[in-house]
């Protein structure tokens, strides 16, 4: 299937939508999601245009799980969490929702129910918020 240069993420790499941003370089952009499982569940892209992982280059994958492992140990140090989950879907029947290859990043807590997708959107203030703290944490 062709990329699908329309879908979210690519407007949002665009500046067409605009997103509460964590961090960003040469090759990547994290942000925080809009309709978070839980609070500090942020994303991490890749700027090349990859539907899934099987479409990434190499480079490309090498420079999207380096941020995400930065992005994931600052969220980690944020929200005090014990744990990280790292969650990146291949495709609809995978439960894909956004076309563009990504990485979802949860603090988790033992005993948090999660529910992917599941939450109405937050309120931007709060995102930002929550960014501020995982920007401070960052190396």
């Amino acid at each position: 299937m062709a990329y699908d240069s329309n879908n979210v993420f690519a407007k949002i790499l665009r500046g067409e939508i605009p997103s509460v941003k964590i961090y960003e370089d040469d090759k990547t952009l994290a942000f925080m999601d809009i309709m978070p499982s839980i609070d500090g569940h942020c994303l991490v892209i890749p700027k090349e245009a990859a539907e899934g992982i099987l479409d990434l280059s190499p480079d490309g994958a090498a420079a999207l799980i380096k941020t995400t492992q930065k992005v994931a140990r600052a969220v980690k140090t944020a929200f005090n969490a014990p744990g990280i989950m790292l969650l990146q879907l291949n495709g609809e029947a995978a439960g894909q929702t956004v076309p563009h290859i990504h990485f979802h990043i949860l603090p988790r807590q033992a005993g948090l129910d999660l529910k992917l997708h599941g939450k109405p959107m937050e309120n931007p203030d709060k995102l930002r918020g929550f960014a501020d703290k995982i920007k401070a944490a960052l190396d």
